[in-house]
């Protein structure tokens, strides 16, 4: 049987993102092609790795990773945001290598922002690195990236569910994964279940670095900004949505686990595989 064509148009979210992986595994065990692919921030750099052939390598490394040796590929040095991204490039380079966006054997485009000029900034030439840099620069998180004479942004603060690139792809269908869905209030806080929490944790490494109260309490600016920036991705998303209507669109709850609890990647990865199987059965997908 001839495998139907995909354009996958994976949505920023954090680690709500690594339901990509389960998203792409599922697509792929059940007759599905993936011969395009648009992402922003999680969604690109999952996207980019998947389109280089080297997912398994950042899923391998994402099952091993735990709070600390999360918080080991951050540097806390940036301008402009927390974090300078430096020591993470770094770790995915090992993981990935650089490659030429255009060379890739999948097409290819990673959205960022351009908070000045007020508009998206399609990147599908070029470093995939440095693409992807573009593409996850969280406000206030991570420093804004340089690139093409620009300084970019998350492209989620303009669009998290980047479905234009795909508009004039040769596909069978576009499905595209939202991160920013209604909250689920079936879903159980992790924070309830551990003692040692994960924001507990997160503080007391913080706090070698002194950093003030304002960025690691859990009423302190950045979470509030975090927190903030989650509710208008999700209302954007449902407004380009419902503007350009994909084909399938896979809703992930916005509350489904934190920005940074990368260390929950089994857990994500099995939801996003589980939900594909459950839009299947119900003839959704």
């Amino acid at each position: 049987m001839k495998k139907k064509t995909v354009s996958l148009v994976l949505g920023s979210g954090g680690a709500r993102g690594m339901a990509h992986i389960g998203i792409i595994k599922w697509l792929e065990e059940n007759d599905y092609k993936i011969a395009s692919i648009s992402g922003c921030s999680m969604g690109a750099l999952i996207g980019g790795f998947y389109a280089v052939g080297k997912l398994d390598n950042y899923t391998e490394w994402l099952r091993e990773l735990d709070v600390l040796g999360m918080l080991k590929v951050i540097d806390f040095k940036g301008s402009g945001g927390l974090v300078s991204g430096e020591k993470l490039m770094q770790k995915l380079e090992e993981l990935v290598g650089d490659h030429k966006i255009e060379t890739l054997p999948i097409k290819f485009t990673a959205v960022a922002a351009d908070v000045q000029e007020e508009k998206e900034i399609w990147m599908n030439e070029g470093s995939l690195l440095s693409a992807i840099r573009a593409s996850i620069s969280l406000p206030l998180f991570f420093t804004p990236h340089p690139y093409n004479g620009r300084l970019l942004v998350d492209g989620g603060v303009l669009n998290p569910v980047p479905i234009a690139p795909t508009f004039h792809d040769n596909t069978d269908m576009t499905i595209a994964v939202n991160l920013g869905g209604k909250v689920d209030l079936s879903i159980v806080s992790e924070e309830h279940l551990d003692t040692r929490s994960v924001s507990a944790k997160i503080k007391e490494y913080l706090n070698q670095f002194a950093l003030p109260d304002a960025l690691t309490l859990e009423t302190g600016v950045y979470q509030v900004a975090d927190n903030s920036f989650d509710a208008m991705q999700g209302t954007i998303a449902r407004v380009k949505l419902a503007a350009y209507p994909p084909d399938v669109e896979i809703e992930i709850p916005r509350n489904l686990c934190g920005t940074l609890e990368f260390n929950r990647a089994d857990e994500m990865i099995a939801y996003g595989y589980e939900l594909c199987e459950k839009l299947h059965k119900e003839g959704s997908l």
